[in-house]
C-alpha cells in the first residue's frame, strides 16, 4: 500500500495500485494527487491505511451475502457513528466515480452518498463549517433561535442540492434539517441553566395551553435548586411528548412519596439513597421516572425494573430541549413524507444524537456507559423517531 505516513493529512494511492479497480479520470486524479484526509468530524478513510484498497465483495463476511451489483464497489472508509452505533462503510464506484454506503458485515442495499468524492468532501467541510459557526456560516455565530435554524438548514440544504444536481441523498438531508437545530436555544446566561430556552418555544412546538407552568405550592422542600425552580414556573414543561408524560393531576412528588402513594409494593429500601431529593415530574416508557435532584437540578431516569438511576439530562433546559428535538424531528420527516425514517433510519438516529450531544453531553462517554435518549434513538423497531 503506498499512502503517506500515519501521521500525515492525506492518504493517497498509486496510478499501479489503482490500475483495474479505478478508470474514473477524475477521481483517479484526486486519489493520486491531493489524496483523502485520514478523518473528518463525520467520517474516515483511515481503513485505506489498514487494508488498502479492497472490493467489497473481498471485504464483507462472506462474498455470497453481498448484491452481484455490489461486488466491485470499494471500500474507502467509514461514516463515524456516536455512541455505540455500527459504523456504515463507504464505497466507491471506480468506473462512474459514484460514492454509497452500506454496512461492511450484512450489506444491504447502497445508499446514495455523494456523486463524487470531490463532492463528499465539500460536503463534509461545509457541514463542520456550521458546526463550528466558521466560514459560510460565521454570521451566525452567537445568534440562536427558531430564525436562525431556518436560516441555516436553508443555506446548508442549498448547498448540497446544488452538488448533488437537486437530490440530496437521505445523509446530507438529516445533516441540513437536524444538526441546526442545536441552534434554537442559546446558552443561559439568563436561566442559570444550560440553555435559555423561551417558553414560546414550546408553546408554538407543542400548542397552546399544553406546556405547563407549576407554582411555588406544588414543590416539595427538597427542591431548593433556584434555577430548576424558576423554569418549572416560568418556562413549564410540555404535557405530553414523545416518550414522556408530566405529572399535572398532584402536587410534585419526591420519589419517596410517589413510591409510597402509588406503588406501595415497591421496597423503598430498593430506591436511592437520597430518593426524599429526586422529584418526580412523570413518566417514561418502560417504567421509568423522570427525575430532577432537588439540591442540582441534574435530572435523571430512574429505572423501576432495575432499580437504578440513571443520568438523563444536564437539567431542565436541556430536558425541555430533548423533547423539543424529538417533537421537531417527526414534524419535519413528516413534512418529507417520513422519508429519513424509512430510507435512512441509522443515519438520522446518528444525527439526533450528535446535535442533543452538541448541546448535552451528558448522554457521551465517559459521562454514562448507558443513556436512555440514545438507546430510545436508535430504536427503530419501537417507531421512536
Amino acid at each position: 500500500m503506498s499512502t503517506t505516513d500515519a501521521g500525515s493529512t492525506a492518504i493517497t494511492l498509486t496510478e499501479a495500485e489503482l490500475a483495474g479497480l479505478v478508470t474514473h479520470a477524475p477521481t483517479r486524479g484526486l486519489l493520486t494527487g491531493p489524496g483523502l484526509p485520514a478523518g473528518t468530524d463525520l467520517l474516515t478513510f483511515s481503513p485505506l491505511r489498514t487494508h488498502g484498497l479492497r472490493r467489497l465483495g473481498d471485504a464483507a463476511d462472506g462474498p455470497l451475502r453481498v448484491a452481484e451489483e455490489l461486488r466491485d464497489r470499494l471500500v474507502i472508509g467509514e461514516l463515524l457513528s456516536p455512541a455505540d452505533m455500527e459504523r456504515e462503510s463507504i464505497l466507491l464506484d471506480g468506473s462512474t466515480g459514484e460514492v454509497t454506503t452500506a454496512y461492511l458485515f450484512h450489506p444491504c442495499d447502497a445508499r446514495p452518498f455523494a456523486p463524487s468524492l470531490e463532492t463528499l468532501l465539500r460536503f463534509a467541510a461545509v457541514t463542520e463549517e456550521l458546526a463550528g459557526l466558521r466560514g459560510r456560516f460565521a454570521a451566525l455565530a452567537g445568534r440562536y433561535g427558531p430564525q436562525v435554524v431556518a436560516d441555516a438548514s436553508r443555506s446548508l440544504l442549498a448547498l448540497f442540492e446544488e452538488g448533488a444536481g437537486g437530490e440530496v441523498p437521505p445523509y446530507w438531508k438529516a445533516a441540513a434539517l437536524i444538526r441546526p437545530l442545536s441552534l434554537v436555544a442559546g446558552p443561559g446566561t439568563a436561566s442559570g441553566l444550560t440553555l435559555d430556552v423561551q417558553a414560546r418555544l414550546l408553546e408554538q412546538e407543542f400548542g397552546p395551553g399544553r406546556v405547563t407552568r407549576f407554582e411555588e405550592v406544588d414543590f416539595p422542600g427538597t427542591l431548593t435548586h433556584e434555577p430548576t425552580r424558576r423554569f418549572l414556573r416560568e418556562t413549564g414543561l410540555p404535557e405530553e411528548a414523545v416518550l414522556f408524560h408530566l405529572d399535572t393531576d398532584v402536587l410534585l412528588p419526591t420519589l419517596t412519596d410517589y413510591y409510597a402513594a402509588e406503588r406501595p409494593d415497591f421496597p423503598l429500601s430498593e430506591l436511592p439513597a437520597h430518593a426524599s431529593h429526586l422529584i418526580r415530574l412523570g413518566d417514561l416508557v418502560a417504567d421509568n421516572s423522570l427525575v430532577v435532584d432537588g439540591r442540582t437540578g441534574a435530572v435523571l431516569n430512574f429505572s423501576e425494573p432495575e432499580a437504578t438511576l440513571y443520568p438523563l439530562n444536564t437539567d431542565l433546559s436541556t430536558l425541555a430541549f430533548t423533547l423539543w428535538l424529538l417533537h421537531h424531528e417527526r414534524t419535519i420527516d413528516e413534512h418529507l413524507g417520513n422519508e429519513l425514517t424509512t430510507e435512512a433510519y441509522e443515519q438520522l438516529a446518528a444525527a439526533m444524537i450528535h446535535t442533543l450531544g452538541a448541546v448535552d453531553p451528558t448522554g457521551t462517554y465517559p459521562h454514562t456507559d448507558w443513556h436512555y435518549w440514545t438507546e430510545l434513538f436508535q430504536d427503530e423497531a419501537g417507531g421512536v423517531l
